[in-house]
């Protein structure tokens, strides 16, 4: 019996490539060896229950039980990303703490969103599983922000390919992200970058992912502003790791595993010259993150924030309350969350 998952569309391709070279004489004997080479290329989660019996499909496909073997091949190329464009922020809370959405006034209010043909809730779907949530604004084709759960985090930094979201282009589409889209309206893609002084800055970073396959779902250009590349690799990338730190050291819920909600987004400028006359540069880059400490028994929460150039100086530590006044932005609209980020 094989067991798959059906909401995985077969990249063609990739199956091709797989069986070139592959006769029916070596099917059968080399058959189980082709599997588990295809399993470790696709990570996947399909449940092989049994290869014993071989199906036999006519009389000249009948050496070892090969076409079964190539209809597993053909199974486990699929890709398994299927991140899902969705209506309402209720679809995927689990990435807000007490399953409450940020307050930005004017976008998000009450977990409503006030403009649902400009702003697209996206729960990034990766390997089936939802590993973050994207609040995304297709008229500035930048993400408002992107929230996760901070578990603990890998070490590496994947070799990940950048994809886009066919769902923002058509929403009836099935088709899964895919690394190229020809000439999306809708959101930013690789070629916007190209010979330009921004990076892909991520807003949920790969180094704050507890996997590499988590790290891997934040490739997205969904999760992605134009980010000035000073600004990433200095004052930015140095909070960003010492927040990490921070989380490492603080953040430990009743059950003693490492855990924090994160928020992280970023504000879009008034600029009239969009990158490649097209994205929005944001002005501001936030972030913030609420957690509990068991050692204390209190809740902690922190805020920081910085224009994107690159004479930003170093990052200061700033509470909740501070990052409302200045931004009107309040990622945790909760009383824990609030009482914890008091001066």
């Amino acid at each position: 019996m094989i067991l798959f998952n059906l909401r995985t569309r077969p990249v063609f391709y990739q199956f091709k490539r797989g069986i070139k070279g592959v006769d029916q004489r070596t099917c059968g004997s080399h058959r189980r060896r082709l599997l588990d080479h295809f399993i470790q290329r696709a990570h996947t989660k399909y449940q092989l229950v049994s290869l014993l019996q071989p199906v036999m499909m006519s009389s000249h496909h009948s050496h070892g039980g090969c076409p079964l073997a190539l209809v597993i091949l053909l199974l486990l190329s699929m890709d398994p990303t299927a991140t899902e464009v969705v209506t309402e922020v209720s679809n995927c809370t689990e990435f807000f703490l007490d399953g409450t959405p940020p307050e930005i006034p004017g976008v998000l209010q009450h977990g409503i969103i006030q403009d649902q043909n400009r702003y697209k809730p996206i729960c990034q779907t990766f390997y089936n599983t939802t590993r973050f949530m994207t609040l995304y604004d297709t008229d500035k084709k930048i993400p408002v922000f992107s929230a996760y759960r901070y578990t603990g985090h890998t070490v590496d930094r994947p070799s990940a390919i950048w994809k886009g979201e066919p769902q923002l282009e058509t929403p009836t589409s099935t088709e899964v992200n895919k690394r190229k889209m020809k000439k999306p309206t809708h959101q930013a893609s690789l070629k916007d970058y190209r010979g330009e002084t921004y990076n892909k800055g991520h807003l949920f970073p790969s180094s704050h992912a507890s996997d590499d396959i988590v790290q891997k779902s934040t490739f997205t250009m969904t999760n992605a502003v134009p980010q000035d590349k000073t600004f990433n690799s200095r004052s930015w990338g140095i909070m960003e790791e010492n927040v990490k730190d921070r989380m490492d050291e603080l953040c430990y819920n009743q059950n003693d595993q490492s855990e924090a909600f994160v928020v992280t987004g970023a504000i879009p400028s008034a600029n009239t010259s969009p990158l490649n006359n097209k994205v929005n540069i944001p002005t501001i880059l936030w972030t913030a993150f609420c957690c509990y400490n068991k050692v204390s028994g209190k809740w902690l929460a922190y805020a920081h924030w910085g224009d994107n150039n690159a004479n930003t100086p170093r990052l200061q530590t700033k509470t909740l309350a501070e990052l409302n006044t200045a931004h009107k932005v309040e990622p945790f609209p909760n009383d824990n969350c609030r009482g914890a980020s008091q001066s």
